[in-house]
């Protein structure tokens, strides 16, 4: 179905005004002011269902800043983890990701396709839904005289490295508009990033990887990615019988045995 007005309005009205803009300088509070005009934004719905339609991402939306930022009150700044980079893109693009991202959590969640333990990044999926479950665990273990154990990891440079190749074999088991999954092919492809740095500028570069930090659309392509790792791997452990429980947080994740 085409986009509407009312899923550009409740999508914008939540977006921080004072976040620091992309590319284009475009500020929220900006393209607050300018989807008032229903003719602009009609021409922002008209965007967005061609995208769709064609299966084609602009290249404006596909820049993006890589900032540079020291992390406050260090002793020294010598090593890389004492900075903090963030990715800025295109305020327009992300709003029209942002509308994407509704419909298809929406689907996603509907079909049943996401994982039950994956509690991040997803509607009423947040930090608290993670607490709960684990307070329960513990509660439940307590109860019948048991001992709990708990194995939590993190993904090492989850982001950076997903697999592009798997994405659209992935969109075809959600059952996607085949529109959705031709969307994607040029989405992920053609795109650029710019590193800053204090007052240096980079030149541009091709960063045809990952699934786009900074990007609405993030956290569900990685839910996407891990349900049927989740699956399969929760069936291994049926099949052997051991009586392990998964949580997830996109790339931080518990074994609760």
């Amino acid at each position: 179905m085409p986009f509407s007005e009312e899923e550009f309005k409740s999508s914008i009205i939540k977006c921080n005004s004072s976040l620091t803009p992309g590319p284009n300088k475009l500020l929220w509070k900006h393209l607050k002011v300018i989807v008032i005009d229903s003719t602009y934004l009609k021409n922002f719905i008209n965007i967005a269902n061609a995208c769709i339609i064609l299966g084609y991402w602009p290249s404006q939306f596909k820049m993006s800043s890589f900032i540079i930022i020291p992390k406050p009150n260090k002793a020294s700044y010598n090593s890389p983890n004492v900075f903090r980079p963030i990715v800025l893109i295109n305020t327009l693009g992300k709003l029209i990701e942002k509308v994407i991202n509704e419909r298809i959590q929406f689907q996603s969640i509907s079909k049943n396709f996401i994982y039950p333990c994956q509690l991040g990044g997803l509607k009423q999926h947040s930090t608290t839904n993670a607490e709960v479950t684990f307070t329960h665990l513990i509660c439940v273990e307590y109860v019948i005289n048991l001992m709990m154990n708990t194995l939590a990891f993190d993904i090492a440079q989850f982001f950076p490295l997903l697999n592009h190749c798997l994405l659209p074999l992935i969109s075809d088991k959600v059952c996607f508009d085949s529109k959705i999954s031709i969307f994607f092919q040029d989405y992920r492809v053609g795109r650029k990033m710019k590193y800053l740095w204090n007052n240096f500028s980079s030149p541009s570069f091709n960063v045809d990887i990952d699934v786009r930090q900074g990007s609405t659309l993030s956290p569900i392509l990685s839910a996407l990615y891990l349900s049927p790792i989740f699956d399969i791997f929760e069936k291994r452990l049926k099949d052997l019988k051991i009586p392990i429980y998964i949580l997830s947080f996109v790339d931080n994740s518990f074994f609760v045995a």
